[in-house]
């Protein structure tokens, strides 16, 4: 069920009166959760990487994404002609806490934690965290919305590998184990920004058999970043909307900090033409993963994952209640 929003938002700290450099350390200098009488849409973090089968460090990505998002300016998003943070009230809930030993453990904890956020909010922007994350946070939104929903992963990779070295639960398996559960509408998900080489041709047939549509990242050249949001669109319809991005849909040139980076990826200016494009599909929840800090430079990977997190919030903006 749909939520009416907030009437009276309480709004970020704004950097004409607190120099951007100081002030709350949450995302965007937003109210915590807890300081909000009702909250549309709240970021929590999940520092979480033990699925990962390559460079570590997500863990530390909700951390370096708030930070980052000082950077930002948020009052007003003329691309979309919104005040994201004056029609609905956005609130940061600080981190799912999680065990850094135990993938089954940890698993479950996020599921609780989601499943008892959703519980308070409208819907949820999960700030990883290697994907690993995004099973539990599938199956919570599953219980909000009664049912499956639209899934579109924009990413590098596929993440529907069965197993890696016999381990169920990875960030090359979640959604694997979310189509095994039903999570999400096999005619109305996809994959966008697939590219690279793979370990067998059977990667593409398996994820095939199992409805997700792909839009590779060659196509995004020759049909431009319009016509790729219109699929998109044509794609999801009106059913529930889950968006999971991985940083490295985008080419480490603009996102060097993650941990299986991908050349010939999108830029920056295609990943936010692609989002502004959705402007008004039902998205009910979001995640933003794969952020590793310790391989970024300049702070250019967590920038962009917190830009991306505040387009996020203005498409929740667009969203009619």
């Amino acid at each position: 069920m749909k939520k009416e929003r907030n009437k009276n938002p309480i709004q970020p700290t704004s950097g004409t009166k607190v120099p951007r450099f100081a002030g709350p350390s949450t995302f965007a200098r937003l109210p915590e959760l807890r300081d909000v009488e009702s909250c549309d849409v709240a970021i929590v973090g999940i520092p979480f990487d033990a699925g990962t089968s390559y460079r570590p460090g997500a863990r530390f990505g909700p951390m370096s994404i708030r930070q980052a998002s000082r950077h930002l300016r948020t009052n007003y998003h003329p691309s979309y002609d919104v005040e994201p943070f004056k029609v609905q009230q956005v609130a940061d809930a600080g981190d799912i806490t999680c065990n850094p030993f135990n993938i089954n453990e940890a698993i479950k904890q996020i599921e609780e934690g989601a499943t008892e956020l959703l519980n308070k909010v409208g819907g949820i922007i999960s700030l990883g965290g290697d994907h690993t994350i995004a099973l539990p946070l599938l199956r919570a939104i599953n219980k909000m919305n009664n049912g499956p929903v639209a899934l579109v992963h924009f990413d590098a990779h596929l993440d529907t590998w069965d197993t890696y070295f016999g381990a169920p639960y990875t960030h090359g398996t979640p959604f694997r184990r979310a189509r095994e559960e039903n999570l999400f509408l096999d005619d109305a998900s996809m994959h966008v920004g697939i590219r690279g080489p793979l370990y067998s041709r059977d990667d593409i047939k398996n994820d095939e058999e199992f409805g997700f549509k792909i839009i590779h990242c060659d196509e995004f050249q020759t049909q431009g970043t319009d016509k790729i949001a219109e699929r998109i669109r044509n794609r999801v319809g009106n059913n529930p909307l889950y968006l999971s991005i991985d940083i490295d849909v985008l080419d480490p040139a603009f996102a060097p900090g993650t941990g299986t980076p991908e050349i010939a990826g999108m830029t920056t200016r295609e990943m936010v033409n692609v989002l502004r494009g959705l402007s008004g599909l039902n998205l009910i929840s979001a995640d933003v993963v794969e952020v590793s800090p310790a391989y970024d430079h300049a702070e250019v990977t967590s920038l962009a994952a917190a830009t991306i997190v505040y387009e996020l919030t203005n498409l929740f903006a667009k969203v009619k209640r």
